[in-house]
């Protein structure tokens, strides 16, 4: 059976808005965010540069640049917390993904930005751990869609990580890697 389009760009389904989170939800979805580093590691484990410079679907981001490009919006996605924490309602900048997916440095090989993820996550899931309801509850204004609590970020995030891990074990899966 052949994907569809939306399949192949959308293989775990689109991103659905939870109405809230208990604590024991948030705790679910912070460990569930931790393992992306993990995740990503295997799912690129053993591939060459012809492998990681294939798109995951027709004119879609290849490997490699999937891979930097989380590394570039978990850094985005970090700094939103931090901002939401630290400001009362701030309004964040929203950032251009394909032109960022196009740069040099979207080229290089994907340790970097592996490394980079591993850093980061550390920060980011003790940062996490920390957080309080309330802390949950601060808000932050998206420009292209509207206000929203980091109960809603969250969520968001780690769909966001098995999303693109996903393209890349699906493409693994289709052509047999």
């Amino acid at each position: 059976m052949t994907a569809t389009s939306e399949q192949l760009k959308f293989p775990i389904g689109k991103f659905v808005k939870p109405d809230g989170l208990t604590e024991a939800q948030r705790a679910t979805l912070i460990e569930e965010l931790a393992k992306v580093p993990a995740k990503l590691k295997k799912a690129t484990a053993g591939l060459n540069d012809e492998q990681l410079d294939t798109p995951y679907r027709p004119d879609g981001w290849t490997v490699r640049q999937v891979v930097h490009h989380l590394a570039d919006a978990s850094i985005n996605q970090y700094t939103r917390f931090k901002l939401a924490l630290t400001e009362d309602n701030p309004t964040i900048k929203p950032f251009e993904e394909d032109p960022w997916a196009s740069f040099a440095d979207s080229k290089l090989p994907i340790a970097s930005s592996i490394a980079l993820l591993d850093g980061l996550f550390d920060r980011w899931m003790a940062l996490l751990r920390a957080m309080s309801a309330e802390d949950f509850a601060r808000t932050l204004v998206h420009p292209a869609s509207s206000r929203m609590d980091l109960n809603l970020l969250l969520p968001f995030c780690v769909w966001h990580g098995k999303h693109h891990i996903a393209h890349i074990t699906s493409l693994r899966e289709r052509m047999g890697w």
